[in-house]
């Protein structure tokens, strides 16, 4: 059974504050090799912290990455239509596979806000579009009704990732969506829903946790292509230990850099504004987590 598994790379920035390229490159090429992907600047890599400028350097640098067979994608999402179109164009032109775009947050809107919104920036980009649906961030929920009639209507609307906790949405994208537009890609948000979602008929997903240990999600996919199901089984377990670490600090984004210097992937823990860095103890509670999922700290 195929699956796929892509990470929403973390931004890493010098002690400064300043985009370290060299550093984030090394974390790409730490993944390469283990996963089918990543995504700069999702809610993982602080999209909502980066100007037009940073969010371009971005793109630029993932574009630049000897990446293989990888695929590589970038956040798009912004609260003004036009900057989320200028972003997607920018992609599409230095080579990107596409982009993945979150409704708009704040306010709650409409099915039908919901579907202008997308149909505004699909008529006016090539790029393909992943909606994000991330209903704790946006106050709703993307519904399988507007994802159907939104890829139906703009072929450039590619899939879904769908961070939501209950499974039970995004098997309604898959069954609703998928059984009319078959290339439609439904990837959960969340690591520990990876398996569910490839058993209901999706795509795989787009989980935070492979930043820290992309070996054992390379390892889950390995499972599925084998029909191994005692090991996929066993590594549900695993990434439900890791699961963990999601909730050693709110947000996890500084969690998942410390874990990420622990293992020698990356020098600087430094997160944009107001966000802080972990303390000692919360380092400790890290090592414990990463300890009982038999995670070592040497690479």
């Amino acid at each position: 059974m195929k699956s796929s598994y892509l990470t929403p790379v973390v931004t890493v920035f010098d002690d400064l504050g300043r985009l370290d390229p060299e550093q984030n490159l090394r974390l790409y090429d730490y993944i390469k090799g283990y996963v089918s992907g990543f995504v700069v600047m999702g809610s993982t890599g602080e999209f909502f912290s980066l100007n037009m400028k940073l969010s371009k350097q971005l793109i630029q640098l993932a574009s630049e990455f000897e990446r293989g067979g990888m695929k590589a994608y970038a956040g798009a999402g912004r609260m003004d239509i036009a900057e989320s179109v200028e972003l997607a164009n920018y992609a599409e032109e230095c080579g990107l596979d596409g982009v993945m775009i979150i409704s708009p947050y704040y306010f709650r809107l409409s099915d039908e806000s919901i579907y202008a919104f997308y149909s505004e920036i699909a008529r006016q980009t090539t790029a393909k579009i992943f909606i994000y649906n991330f209903p704790d961030r946006t106050g709703y929920s993307v519904t399988p009704e507007v994802c159907l009639r939104l890829a139906d209507r703009y072929p450039n609307i590619v899939g879904l990732k769908d961070t939501v906790p209950d499974t039970a949405h995004t098997a309604q994208v898959i069954n609703k969506v998928k059984a009319e537009i078959p290339h439609f890609e439904v990837y959960a948000g969340y690591d520990n829903n990876f398996a569910h979602n490839v058993l209901s008929g999706g795509n795989g997903c787009i989980g935070g946790l492979s930043n820290i240990c992309p070996e054992v999600f390379q390892a889950w996919m390995a499972a599925f292509e084998h029909d191994d199901l005692e090991s996929v089984a066993m590594y549900q377990r695993k990434v439900d230990g890791l699961m963990d670490i999601y909730n050693v600090n709110d947000p996890f984004i500084a969690t998942f850099k410390k874990t990420l210097q622990l293992r020698g992937v990356i020098d600087s823990v430094y997160c944009t504004r107001p966000f802080n860095g972990l303390q000692d103890k919360q380092t400790e509670e890290v090592l414990k987590i990463l300890s009982r999922a038999n995670i070592s700290l040497q690479r």
